[in-house]
């Protein structure tokens, strides 16, 4: 138990340190908001399929496939029962209008790809790319949804109107998803690219760890330290997202009969920091931009913390 405490502790100071690297460059202005725009997009757009595919061909047989649909449905759970503890939260902090989707959506969702995928490849190996992926098909269609109509509610600024099949053919367009299906469609046909292609891949996937941690620091020198404030919900969403969000996800994963690395992964993916994209979508919105940023840093910071912990719970 004690070991597993270490290498935890080892993990988070190695994306510690990466992040550190990241804060630093901002500092020294190497980094800039449009570096800022190419690590996002370089990372979600084609590092993390890549990995995506290489992830699931190299560490997934056929046999597996049967249990993937009940992965899903467990981190969908997971994230359902968050959400609807956070929205009942909500009402008795009394938040005002501009800030309760962005509690809500702080609370119910985590950052499954820019934090989420270099902790658990630094905790587990590579063979826990596959399960971050499923946990990542289960968070990010509620991000896209719910978190998204709840945090333009609470704006000033209204969105367009979208239909329920423009949602979802947005989601289907987004390359993480894309890939994950890509690799999954692979693995049912049995058909395997070449290795020059597999091994292309990899070398770009193998990016995602190092620049998105790079890009998560440079988000903490852009909100600054200094501004960082416990406004009223704070406090309440941080013992959401990092103590009762996963707790709500071993019970789905028990419930779904998951068990060893699939539960481990799912686990640790649902105690993860605020996901990015909501501070992106308060701003387009009008939301509380500086809200959703506070929470999003101090999540981030708080889960380094508590992450050596929940390890030692599994472990135990």
């Amino acid at each position: 138990m004690l070991q597993e405490f270490f290498n935890a502790v080892s993990a988070v100071i190695v994306l510690l340190l990466l992040m550190g690297t990241g804060y630093l460059c901002g500092a020294l202005g190497w980094i800039d908001g449009g570096a800022k725009g190419f690590l996002s997009q370089f990372v979600v757009n084609i590092a993390v399929p890549c990995t995506c595919i290489t992830g699931l061909l190299n560490n997934l047989s056929q046999e597996m496939l049967g249990e993937m649909g009940f992965m899903v449905a467990s981190a969908v759970a997971g994230v359902v029962v968050t959400i609807l503890l956070s929205v009942a939260l909500a009402f008795p902090l009394k938040l005002p209008r501009e800030r309760w989707g962005v509690f809500v959506s702080m609370a119910g969702l985590s950052n499954t790809l820019f934090i989420g995928l270099p902790l658990s490849t630094q905790l587990f190996g590579e063979q826990a790319v596959p399960f971050v992926m499923l946990y990542y098909l289960g968070n990010t269609v509620f991000l896209q949804t719910v978190a998204l109509s709840l945090i333009e509610r609470a704006g000033s600024r209204g969105g367009e109107k979208r239909s329920i099949g423009s949602v979802f053919l947005g989601l289907l367009q987004k390359p993480p998803i894309l890939g994950t299906f890509a690799g999954i469609l692979f693995l049912m046909t049995g058909y395997r690219p070449p290795e020059i292609l597999m091994k292309a891949a990899g070398y770009v996937g193998s990016a995602v760890t190092p620049l998105a941690l790079l890009y998560c620091g440079y988000i903490v020198y852009e909100l600054g330290l200094k501004n960082l404030r416990f406004s009223r919900g704070l406090p309440t969403m941080l013992v959401i997202r990092l103590f009762i969000a996963p707790i709500i996800c071993m019970a789905m994963c028990n419930l779904f009969g998951m068990s060893g690395l699939a539960r481990n992964v799912f686990i640790v993916e649902s105690a993860l920091p605020v996901v990015s994209q909501v501070t992106v979508m308060a701003g387009k919105f009008g939301a509380d931009e500086k809200y959703a940023a506070a929470g999003a840093t101090l999540s981030t910071l708080g889960s380094f913390v508590t992450i050596p912990i929940l390890m030692v719970f599994l472990a135990s």
